[in-house]
C-alpha cells in the first residue's frame, strides 16, 4: 500500500448522473478520508449505488469532480479510475465460479502488479490470506462451494490484491445471516485501521454500517439529506426513522 496522506482522500464535489430523464444523484458531495470508513446510507433509490457506479467509471455523470489526491478523475475510463487506485466491489458477490479461491484472488493482482511493479505478489497474497484464514483454507476449492460470507471475504481480498488507495464496497451485507454481516462488517474496520487506506460503504443495513463507520452520508432521492460523525447520526432518532428504517 502507498503511504497515508492526502492521495487517498476521495472528494466527491457536486456529483450529477443521470439515466435518460431521470436524475439519480443531484449534486452529491461525500468527503471519504484515509484511514476511515466513510458510509452511504438510505432506502433503495436513493441512489447509493449510482454513486459508487459513477466514482469507479461504470456510469458517466453529468456534472461534477471526483478528486483522488487533488486527481480529477470524473468522466474517465473504469480501466483508468481503476488504475489511479480506486477498487470497486459492487452488490452481488460476482466471484467467478469455476476457478478456484486462489485464482480468483490472481484476478485482482494484475492491476496491483501494473501500477506497482515492484510488489511482491507472493507476500501480498499471504497478508490477504492472513485477513480471511476461511480463505486460506479453501485456497485451492473452486469458489463454488463457498458460503456467501466466504464468497464476500474473496471479492474484498481479490480487490484488496489491487493495492487500492481507496476500496467501495456496495452493500456487502446482502443476503448474509447477522452473525456473518458482524464478521465481514468486523473485518472491514480492522482493514481499515491496519492499512489505513479510505473506504467508501454504502450500506442499506444502517445500522450495521454505522457501528464501524466514522462519518456518515444520507442520501434520498439523489441528494444528500444529512451528513455527521456515525454516532451522531445513530444517535439522531427521528432522522433514523425517516431515513434509516431503525
Amino acid at each position: 500500500m502507498a503511504d497515508g496522506g492526502r492521495d487517498r482522500e476521495l472528494d466527491i464535489r457536486g456529483l450529477t448522473t443521470r439515466y435518460g430523464p431521470v436524475t439519480a444523484l443531484d449534486g452529491v458531495s461525500v468527503l471519504a478520508r484515509p484511514g476511515e470508513v466513510t458510509a452511504v446510507l438510505g432506502a433503495n433509490g436513493a441512489g447509493k449505488t449510482t454513486l459508487l457506479r459513477t466514482v469507479s467509471g461504470l456510469v458517466k455523470g453529468s456534472d461534477g469532480a471526483v478528486l483522488l489526491g487533488g486527481r480529477d478523475l470524473a468522466g474517465a475510463p473504469a480501466e483508468t479510475i481503476a488504475r489511479a487506485g480506486v477498487a470497486h466491489v459492487p452488490e452481488g458477490r460476482g466471484v467467478i465460479t469455476e476457478l478456484t479461491v486462489e485464482e480468483n484472488l490472481r484476478l485482482g493482482e494484475l492491476l496491483g502488479s501494473a501500477r506497482r511493479g515492484k510488489a511482491d505478489k507472493n507476500e501480498r497474497l499471504a497478508s490477504v490470506y492472513g485477513m480471511f484464514p476461511p480463505l486460506a483454507q479453501r485456497r485451492r476449492q473452486v469458489a463454488n462451494s463457498l458460503s456467501g460470507g466466504e464468497r464476500q471475504m474473496l471479492v474484498i481480498g481479490r480487490a484488496l490484491l489491487s493495492e487500492p488507495e481507496v476500496l467501495l464496497l456496495d452493500e456487502p451485507s446482502l443476503g448474509l445471516a447477522p452473525r456473518v454481516v458482524a464478521q465481514i462488517f468486523g473485518l472491514i474496520r480492522d482493514l481499515v485501521d491496519r492499512e489505513r487506506i479510505t473506504v467508501l460503504l454504502v450500506e442499506q443495513n444502517a445500522r450495521s454500517a454505522l457501528s464501524i463507520a466514522d462519518t456518515g452520508f444520507v442520501l434520498n432521492l439523489g441528494r444528500v439529506v444529512a451528513s455527521d460523525d456515525a454516532e451522531a447520526l445513530a444517535a439522531d432518532a427521528e432522522l433514523r426513522h425517516a431515513y434509516l428504517g431503525f
